[in-house]
């Protein structure tokens, strides 16, 4: 048959966890757990950092930004995969398929570029700490977050575009449970050249450079902590900085490992572990992480059930 002859599928198989069916109502209700962990935790995460004052600092504003794009990218996916897990039919719509493939990519790399820009915020924090807040002014954080979001945003219409106007005659089974460049790609017929070499072109802002920033950053808060006479001051530095180091090394490794590499390396069941550490692991483990590990963020919490705690008891017994 001509190739030109053949149309775009109107929807796409996911066959990833396909051998897992048996299991789906297992799965699902572990998917429906995470995914309301997830929005819940980060949800919280963003009301604590409005609603306290002490919380309203650059490294904070970043934070709840941060938690937004969890709540985003997880929502992206995962309610997708309850649906598909539910029903016993993992099907997407092509044009539900290609917006899932925009706002993904958009996501991904809006959480890579912010985890670089909170890195440079750290580092100024610990190695400028006088000139911070002049640095880091509102302005500035505000331009930063704007520049994330209009590079992301035109970085995820340029490989929408260029992976949808390739010809996908290879069948409609999607070795993957979301749509996503690779497994698009893997079902194409076309030239993917220009595809690729798309990838090739934004990686340097979309992976490496973020991933400079952070390297750079960090080497110079371990010099800066290397040089510190006092014990209390470098564990404070430390503080501030391991919930986010700790982030960066789970999130940022796992989309490096993803994008940053040739298209032949690709793998189903590696890849999708990969795939899934991107979607819940990382989103779900934010919340505890900055909660647990950052003593604002525990003492901010502490402040909000106090209060509505004095508020129920005020309207209970203001009564009698």
């Amino acid at each position: 048959m001509n190739i030109s002859n053949k149309t775009a599928p109107s929807e796409f198989i996911l066959l990833a966890f396909s051998d897992l069916f048996k299991w789906h109502f297992f799965l699902s209700g572990l998917m429906i757990f995470t995914y309301f962990f997830t929005v819940m935790g980060n949800a919280l995460i963003v009301f604590l950092v409005f609603s306290e004052p002490n919380l309203q600092t650059p490294m904070y504003f970043f934070l709840s930004n941060l938690s937004v794009l969890d709540i985003c990218l997880n929502t992206t996916t995962i309610p997708q995969l309850i649906v598909n897990l539910l029903s016993g039919r993992s099907v997407i719509a092509y044009e539900r398929c290609k917006i899932q493939l925009f706002f993904y990519v958009l996501f991904v790399g809006s959480e890579f570029l912010l985890l670089g820009v909170m890195a440079y915020d750290r580092y100024v924090a610990i190695c400028n700490p006088l000139h911070y807040i002049m640095v880091m002014s509102q302005k500035l954080c505000s331009q930063l977050l704007s520049a994330i979001w209009l590079i992301s945003s035109l970085n995820s219409t340029i490989h929408t575009v260029f992976t949808f106007s390739l010809l996908l005659c290879r069948g409609n089974k999607i070795n993957y449970f979301y749509c996503d460049i690779s497994p698009l790609l893997a079902i194409s017929c076309g030239n993917i050249s220009r595809s690729t070499n798309a990838i090739l072109a934004t990686s340097p802002i979309m992976g490496l450079a973020p991933a400079m920033c952070i390297v750079i950053s960090y080497i110079c808060i371990i010099s800066r902590i290397l040089k510190m006479n006092s014990s209390a001051a470098m564990r404070k530095a430390i503080s501030t900085c391991a919930s986010h180091f700790i982030v960066v090394l789970l999130y940022c490794g796992s989309c490096l490992f993803s994008y940053i590499r040739p298209t032949s390396s690709y793998s189903l069941n590696r890849d999708s572990i990969v795939a899934l550490v991107n979607n819940v692991i990382s989103p779900i483990l934010n919340p505890l992480i900055y909660t647990l590990r950052n003593k604002d963020v525990k003492e901010a919490l502490q402040n909000i059930m106090r209060k509505k705690l004095f508020s129920c008891k005020t309207k209970c017994f203001g009564s009698y």
